[in-house]
């Protein structure tokens, strides 16, 4: 009996196993295909990393990007940088 419990969790462990390979290259896929991207962008003339806020700020919530452009005007206000 305990042979057989030790085959289905085997089992068992290996599908998972397997997803979770299948998920990492799925990933690894997309990242590349983010990377094309980000090349192309950068060929027409884009600057990657200020495409990189702009995707960073459009998830946030407007309230809190609101709060957080209040406090960096803060801030810099404060340092003398405005």
């Amino acid at each position: 009996m305990q042979a057989e419990t030790y085959q289905v969790t085997a089992d068992e462990l290996r599908q998972f196993v397997e997803r979770i390979e299948r998920l990492e290259q799925e990933k690894k896929d997309i990242a590349d295909q983010i990377k094309e991207v980000f090349a192309e962008s950068k060929s027409r003339g884009f600057d990657a990393k200020a495409l990189k806020s702009i995707i960073s700020l459009r998830k946030k919530d407007k309230d809190q990007l609101a709060e957080e452009e209040a406090v960096l005007e803060l801030y810099k206000e404060a340092l003398g940088m405005v």
